[in-house]
Formats: C-alpha cells, structure tokens, sequence
C-alpha cells in the first residue's frame, strides 16, 4: 500500500473520534432509471453536511502533531469549508479565524458560528472571496497563525480521500465507477489518489466554473476570466496546484460540464421525489447520470453527493431556472397595439394549459404600441410552439428571451 493510501487510511480512522462514518445508500429511484446500480456517498449528511469537514480535521490534526503549540488556524471561506474549519477548532480545542464576505447569507454565517461553539471569531471582509482570502492570508503572517486551505494543501487532500476509504468498506469492493464533483479539486484528487487504477473515474464541474477543464487544456492551472457564482460549493475560478498536479493525466473526455439550470432540475428531483435535501454542487455527479447512460448500464456506480447545505430561500430561484431549463416556462417581449380589446385578444390565443405567471408593461408612454414582459408558464414544453404559431399568425411582434442571459438578468 502506497504512503498516500496509507495515510488516508489512518486520517480515516482518526475521524471516528470526531464522526461516524457517513452512509453508502443504494437509490432504487436512479438504479432503475438508468439500468445500474447507483449509489450515493451521502456526505451531505455528514456532522456539517458536507465533506469539507475531513480535510478541515485532517489538516488541524496534522499540524498540531508537528506543531502541538500551534493554537491558532484561519481560512476564509463563505460556506462548507468554513463549518468544517469551526466544528475541528472546536473538537481541538484551538482558536479559529474564519474570513467571510460581507455577502455572505446570514444563515451560513450563523451555521459557521454555531459549529464553532464559541471557538471562533468571524470577520466579514469585502464583497468578494478573492477579497477574503487576501485578508485572510495577511492576517496570517501578522498574527503566526496556520492558513488551512480550502483544497490546495497535501494534508486537506489526504483528509478528503477519507471518502474513498468509506466507500470501499461500506461497499465491500472497488465501484465500477465513481462520479466527483470538482470545484478546486481537493475531493477529486484525494479520492482518485486512494483508489486510482481500481476503477474508472467521471469528473463534473458547473459550466460557469469549469477550472479543471481549462487547467487539462492549458497543461497548468488557469484562471477563469469569469465564474458563475451559483453552484457555489464548486464554481472556482482557479483548480488548486497540488491538486491539479494529481489530476494533470485525466483524460479531458471523463469530465463533464453540468448546465446551472440542469442542476435545478436535478435537485428538485432529489427533494421531491427522494426526499434529500441537495446544494448545487452536491447535485452536479446525480446531475451527470443522465450524460453517462450508455457507459453505466449494468455497472456499480457510486455519485459523491458532496454537500447539502441549501438555504431555502433559494428554492424559488431553484424552482424558476428548474422550469426555463425543462422548456415549461418562457419569458417573451411582446408589443401590443394600444388599443382596447388588444390584451383579450392576446389571452385568448392561450392553450388551457398555459398560465401567465408574470405580466409587465414596460413602455407605459407608448401611443400606438406598448411592450410587454410575459411570462408563461404551462405543462408541456410542447403547447409553446402551437402559441407562438397563433401569435405569428394574429401579426403580432414578439421576442422570446428565456435564452438571454443579460436580458434575463436585467428584467427578471
């Protein structure tokens, strides 16, 4: 057994200390659908409900070994790292500073204080993480005190490759395949690291965030010029450099890019037809299944579902992009003449299944004609082309901006 393996193996049993292992679950829902069997690596039940916490112990517990006097660690972070960092802080019994943006949700930030149980001191610094992390990283070579990195740190990595242990325990054997999400790659590598040549591997990254598809293109870390935010557990604009240099051979076929949107589609599936509760990256390797079908039928499949810290206050946005993706609801501008009699003309070109979900008119000075945001939404993606059809046929000028990605912004 290789040093690497070996090493997670002990981090490993050093977190039963801290935590049960979390469970290995067969979906029957998943198994049938695509013809294997699926199952889920549920860290998003873990004590912080995501794994973020097994590097967080790992590297603490590490440096306290080399350093015991070290009584003083700093990340910055604006979600699951962050309550991973507070849980071991307090498990050790050692201060912890933990930089957040200022936009941080107050929920994440309650979370984080929680966990740490007192053990930690929260400052809210700039709009951004970028900004964080540069005032983390000051505040750590004026104070002497230990960064821990969200990925990019051999002990994190070890720490994270504490999953692929559980999963070959729990599951008594090497999967077929194992489907990671990535975001800096800590996860990534250190599963890969334990469990490479045992099993094939599929990497999915957001599209707004796909930092391991350039690094593989490029042969080095890059930094994206622009990141989507939204899955936010994973959408980073750079892949860490140790955990790039574990994933520098994978072949950029096996990672796969995820639609923001889909991964709406995918979590409300989970939630309502399972019942599990998913953030946007702890969906992205459910999310993947379906662009992996041919390749897994009849095969041991095991999808990490890396976190499930959701805020529900986003589930309306979950709900809308769930909805545009699936082609049920669509966005338009329409101009109508000013004229009485013009919007019962409009309504009743409507099918029975249709319903006008928003309705604005944006140019209220208009004389002949007004612009009208509209928003529809109906049971069959299928019922819009005979509406539109009608609409074309009454003469009447439209746009349809579900697709447009400023204008959506901009107007809805």
């Amino acid at each position: 057994m290789s040093d690497f393996a070996e090493n997670a193996r002990q981090a490993c049993a050093e977190m039963r200390l801290l935590f049960a292992e979390t469970p290995l679950l067969r979906n029957d829902h998943l198994s049938q659908r695509f013809g294997a069997e699926i199952w889920l690596k549920r860290e998003d039940l873990s004590p912080v409900r995501s794994y973020k916490i097994r590097g967080a112990f790992n590297a603490m517990r590490k440096v306290l070994a080399r350093d015991p006097g070290q009584g003083q660690f700093v990340c910055a972070s604006a979600g699951n790292h962050a309550q991973g960092v507070a849980y071991a802080c307090r498990h050790f019994g050692v201060r912890g500073t933990i930089f957040m943006p200022v936009t941080t949700p107050q929920q994440k930030i309650d979370k984080t204080r929680m966990f740490g149980s007192g053990a930690v001191d929260i400052r809210l610094t700039g709009d951004y993480f970028d900004q964080s992390l540069a005032a983390a990283q000051a505040y750590c070579a004026e104070q002497g005190a230990h960064f821990l990195s969200p990925f990019d740190d051999a002990d994190v990595i070890e720490g994270q490759a504490s999953v692929a242990v559980e999963i070959v325990e729990q599951l008594g054997h090497a999967p077929d395949m194992v489907i990671l999400p990535v975001g800096g790659g800590g996860l990534a590598s250190g599963v890969t690291g334990y469990l490479g040549g045992q099993c094939d591997f599929r990497f999915v990254e957001p599209a707004g965030g796909a930092s391991l598809t350039a690094a593989l293109a490029a042969g080095a870390p890059v930094t994206l010029p622009r990141v989507n935010s939204f899955v936010d557990g994973a959408a980073v604009a750079r892949i860490g450099e140790k955990t790039f240099a574990m994933l520098a051979d994978v072949d950029p076929a096996h990672v796969l890019l995820a639609p923001e949107d889909r991964i709406c589609t995918t979590m409300l599936e989970m939630l309502n037809v399972e019942g599990i509760v998913l953030e946007p990256a702890g969906a992205l390797a459910i999310d993947a299944l379906g662009d992996l079908a041919d390749q897994i039928r009849g095969k041991t499949v095991v999808c990490v579902t890396s976190g499930g810290n959701f805020d529900f206050e986003r589930l309306p946005e979950v709900r809308e992009r769930a909805m545009r993706f699936s082609g049920i609801k669509k966005y338009f501008l329409l101009r109508l003449p000013q004229r009485p009699g013009a919007l019962r003309d409009f309504l009743e070109m409507l099918g029975p299944d249709d319903d006008i979900a928003r309705f604005e008119y944006l140019k209220k000075s208009a004389r002949n004609f007004g612009t009208v945001l509209i928003g529809i939404e109906t049971k069959d993606a299928g019922n819009f082309r005979p509406l539109f059809d009608r609409m074309d046929a009454a003469g009447l000028a439209w746009r349809d901006i579900t697709g447009d990605e400023t204008l959506s912004e901009f107007l809805i």
